[in-house]
């Protein structure tokens, strides 16, 4: 199996493209100070995103940069120079969901590649067609669509242009993203990057001569969580996928966490290359099915691709979160790893580490040492450097973890 696949990670800042980087993506996704979808993120200024690109090109990975909001006239004046100085850093690709925005790139930026952003809400060949001989190289589809319809699609548009498809993250409630409802409720514009995500909060109705009393629109303690979309997750699904002729995996979360970014990433990027080895032998290793259990999420399910759909969590609007980073390996080494504390452990405690790169496995912590060569029971001050002794060595880069119900050994 030759072809190229790409998993695609999301970079919300400096850490998580690094931390993209070194689990495995092939590519990574950012915005700029302006014209991104996503404002909760740290984004990217000129000197960041000159450190980002030369990180990522320096180990062979490619930067793709989001210009996928809908500007106002008022923001046109600001367009060229973004896109002229991204091309300048060396960007490999925008995302762009604009005709307008599409027609500055080929002007103030023509060796950046095209990539047609979700938010335009391709659903079918021809529209993808169409791009393409607008100068798209790349179509992200809607997440709506299902795995045969992907295929066709496939079958009907030029052999060089690229799909791209979400696997990974949370759903929206409404089409591709198109919302209105943070607009409405709190003036922030879930089209221009700024969404509050008030599909995901508590409701109850009220009766306007009853002030201040409360009724569920449902029968439970908790009320109800109509627009409480699950996330979306495909690791089970990846020979279904690359065999729909899809080329690039695309993970959500540009404004979650450099820890997030690398798991997930790690997982897909080792899936698709066990299926790229394997060919029709291939099987899911159970080791990264559980990996996607490591990260904060909703529950989980895939979406739109097997003619179904997401489905809400009415119970709840919160996340399952079943382990905690307590530490990262700053040096490896054969008797102390140095580590630097997230969370508190305790010596006798089973750790769960996830190498850059590599297959997650367990250690024991048999003996901690602070900065000054005490040894301590365990670990309460945060970002405290350490001197961990385990029974096997701890790769440096690597994320420790510890189960949130194992018992602590140690006291």
């Amino acid at each position: 199996m030759n072809k190229k696949y790409e998993v695609l990670s999301p970079a919300g800042d400096l850490e998580c493209l690094m931390s993209a980087v070194n689990f495995g993506a092939d590519a990574v996704y950012l915005a700029g100070e302006q014209f991104g979808m996503r404002t909760a993120s740290k984004n990217f200024n000129d000197e960041n995103l000159a450190k980002g690109i030369e990180y990522a090109h320096s180990r062979g990975v490619k930067v793709y940069i989001t210009c996928n909001t809908l500007p106002r006239n008022n923001e046109l004046d600001e367009l060229p120079k973004f896109m002229a100085t991204a091309q300048e850093l060396g960007a490999d690709a925008f995302i762009i969901a604009d005709l307008g925005v599409m027609e500055f790139a080929k002007k103030y930026a023509p060796k950046v590649d095209i990539h047609v952003s979700t938010q335009a809400g391709i659903v079918n060949y021809a529209t993808a067609n169409a791009f393409y001989n607008m100068g798209a190289t790349r179509v992200v589809l809607a997440r709506e669509m299902s795995i045969p319809e992907i295929a066709e699609l496939r079958a009907k548009i030029p052999d060089d242009l690229e799909i791209e498809v979400f696997v990974h993250g949370a759903m929206c409630v409404s089409f591709s993203g198109r919302c209105l409802i943070s607009s409405y409720m709190t003036g922030r514009d879930a089209n221009r990057g700024d969404c509050a995500q008030p599909c995901r909060w508590k409701y109850h109705l009220y009766e306007e001569n009853r002030q201040g009393q409360y009724f569920p629109v449902e029968e439970t303690e908790k009320g109800t969580f109509l627009y409480n979309s699950r996330d979306l997750c495909m690791i089970e699904h990846i020979p279904e996928l690359l065999q729909a002729g899809v080329t690039s995996l695309k993970i959500e979360g540009r404004a979650k966490s450099a820890y997030y970014t690398s798991v997930i990433t790690n997982a897909y990027s080792n899936a698709v290359k066990d299926y790229i080895r394997l060919g029709d032998s291939y099987t899911l290793a159970p080791w990264i099915r559980e990996e996607v259990n490591k990260v904060s999420h909703r529950e989980y399910n895939t979406g739109f691709f097997f003619g179904s759909q997401p489905g809400q969590v009415t119970g709840n609007g919160g996340y399952i979160r079943e382990y905690d980073v307590v530490a990262m390996c700053e040096e490896s080494g054969e008797e102390y790893n140095t580590i630097t504390q997230r969370n508190k452990f305790f010596v006798g405690d089973t750790l769960d580490i996830l190498p850059p790169g590599g297959k997650s496995f367990e250690v024991k912590a048999l003996e901690i040492k602070n900065e000054y060569g005490e040894i301590v029971e365990s670990t309460p001050h945060a970002m405290e450097k350490l001197y961990l002794k385990t029974d096997v060595v701890i790769p440096k880069g690597s994320y420790l973890r510890k189960k949130r119900y194992q018992d602590n050994a140690g006291i």
